[in-house]
């Protein structure tokens, strides 16, 4: 019964424990409790035929030689040896090759058993040098276990299901290096990540990632206004429906509009108290009426009451994002219209211009109607990517930076 209760707890097959030993920093057998820094298990072969890579199986091996293999922490010892016989054998098709044993990660000198609990322990937003620590192994040997986890897990991409595509840019390298996420927005899944946000790098993932059966397949992709990604989707997507994100065409009204009237407005102050009122102005103006606290509201009531052209631009800019509530076109569209021509007649040069750039791109903003899609989601992942990148100080291989945010946006999320 013991022998049996021992077998199942070891849980190699056709291998025993026949003994142990605890050793000190020096691989120095020792009785010093206080010294044992390691455990070492002597590991012998009881049964079985000798197997090859290519699946022959021998009754006799041609020579062994003893390879000691990093395994799970017992208790308190983080780290266990197993001195483990690795036999060779003589296949007339391989030649002399060492037997494979499904429970040794091939070509590596720790257990499956360890990696798979060091790929889970990664699974977590903990740097590669907390984890490494916490199973007493090297920093390289945590993140190779890790890498290749996530590319086991998660390549080739599962792309069948996708129909709905949410594009956006993030930051590598801040105000260097810009790399684009697609986000499968139906299932939440970040399907892959691109190292630039340039036309080709985008297309080139449509077309070797997802593969013609799944661009054809996908209905609506929400992405912001940046020009590559609208000319890669509509090269490589044929049966896609762009839709305008309102968060991007949101933040460019109070780019372009609000603020340049705001700046245009500072520079004709005539006196120092009209440079006073406006000065300051800036987030009181781009601010959610909703959001607004304490004085905040009544000062932002005599700044638009004192300047025409600020309070038009507000007015219009507030009016804007009721676009969006509606989910049928038509009505969407005679609203556009109402808009637009009190836009064209504010004499508000700035606020002219984004009407007419509105007006151009009006299908795929009223396309909100029948897909009501858009990157909210993946402003959450790139808040999540920020603080991956964060906690491991930066990234050098942008590969395994890559695998981490699929990973934590994926079927490998750790629970």
């Amino acid at each position: 019964m013991q022998e049996e209760a021992i077998r199942r707890f070891w849980g190699m097959p056709d291998h025993i424990v026949a003994g142990m030993d605890f050793v000190d920093e020096t691989w120095r057998t020792t009785e010093d409790d206080a010294a044992v820094c390691r455990v070492v298990l002597d590991v012998q072969r009881v049964s079985g035929p000798y197997r090859c890579a290519c699946g022959r199986t021998f009754r006799h091996y041609h020579d062994y030689q003893e390879r000691l293999i990093r395994d799970l922490p017992w208790g308190p010892w983080k780290q266990v040896w197993l001195l483990v016989p690795r036999y060779r054998v003589d296949c007339p098709d391989c030649g002399v090759r060492t037997e494979p044993l499904e429970w040794i990660v091939p070509h590596c000198t720790y257990t499956r058993r360890l990696a798979e609990a060091v790929a889970f322990a990664c699974r977590e937003v903990r740097s590669v040098r907390a984890i490494a620590e916490a199973f007493d192994l090297s920093w390289h040997t945590v993140k190779n276990i890790d890498k290749a986890a996530l590319a086991a897990a998660l390549n080739p991409p599962d792309v069948s299901q996708v129909r709905h595509l949410a594009l956006d840019e993030f930051a590598i390298k801040r105000r260097h290096t810009y790399g684009t996420i697609f986000l499968d927005v139906e299932h939440g899944h970040v399907v892959w990540v691109c190292a630039t946000r340039e036309q080709e790098a985008v297309s080139r993932v449509f077309r070797a990632v997802f593969g013609p059966t799944a661009c054809a397949r996908i209905e609506a992709v929400s992405m912001d206004m940046w020009q590559a990604y609208e000319n890669a989707v509509r090269e490589c997507l044929p049966n896609a429906q762009i839709v305008w994100d309102q968060f991007h065409i949101v933040k460019k009204y109070n780019q372009e509009v609000i603020d340049r009237v705001r700046l245009d407005e500072a520079r004709r102050c005539q006196t120092e108290a009209e440079r006073k009122a406006l000065k300051g102005t800036k987030f009181l103006l781009l601010k959610n009426p909703k959001n607004l606290r304490d004085e905040e509201p009544a000062r932002l009531e005599e700044l638009l009451r004192a300047n025409r052209r600020l309070f038009i631009v507000h007015l219009l800019g507030e009016g804007l994002k009721h676009l969006w509530d509606y989910s049928y076109a038509g009505c969407a569209e005679r609203w556009f219209d109402g808009w637009h021509r009190r836009a064209m007649h504010s004499r508000v040069e700035p606020l002219k211009r984004f009407a007419r750039m509105l007006k151009q791109r009006l299908p795929g903003i009223l396309a909100h109607c029948r897909h009501p899609i858009s990157t909210g989601v993946l402003e959450g992942v790139n808040n999540t990517v920020k603080v991956i990148k964060r906690v491991a100080y930066g990234f050098r291989d942008l590969d395994y930076f890559f695998l981490k945010i699929r990973g934590h946006f994926g079927s490998v999320t750790a629970h």
